[in-house]
C-alpha cells in the first residue's frame, strides 16, 4: 500500500495529524507555513473590516503559496492538502497554534 492510500484511510484527524507533523520536519517549511496563515488572517481581517470578499481569496492564496514553497522548495515533499485536504486544512492551524505556544518550535 502506498503512504498515499495509508493516508487517505486514516479515520481521524487525530490518527492524521501525527504524519502531518512528520511532513513538516523542516524548520523552514514550518516557518513559511507560519507566514502564510499570519498572512491568510491578515487577509481575512480585512475583509470582515471592508466587505470586500475577495480578500478572502487572496488569504487563501497567500497561505497555500507559501506552504507549497515551503514543500517543494525546501521540505522536499508533496503537500498533505494534496492527500487530505480538509484534514491538511485543520493541520495547518493546529500547527500554527502549537507553533504559537511554543510546542513546535519556530
Amino acid at each position: 500500500m502506498s503512504s498515499t492510500d495509508a493516508v487517505k484511510q486514516m479515520n481521524s484527524f487525530a490518527e492524521f495529524y501525527p504524519f502531518y507533523l512528520g511532513e513538516h520536519q523542516n524548520r523552514t517549511c514550518r516557518r513559511l507555513h507560519f507566514v502564510g496563515s499570519t498572512l491568510g488572517l491578515l487577509c481575512l481581517a480585512r475583509a470582515l473590516y471592508s466587505g470586500e470578499a475577495w480578500w478572502i481569496a487572496i488569504g487563501l492564496l497567500c497561505g497555500y503559496a507559501f506552504a507549497w514553497i515551503g514543500h517543494f522548495g525546501f521540505e522536499k515533499n508533496k503537500p498533505a492538502s494534496f492527500k487530505r485536504p480538509l484534514y491538511s486544512f485543520m493541520g495547518d492551524w493546529v500547527m500554527y497554534k502549537d507553533i504559537w505556544t511554543g510546542k513546535i518550535p519556530f
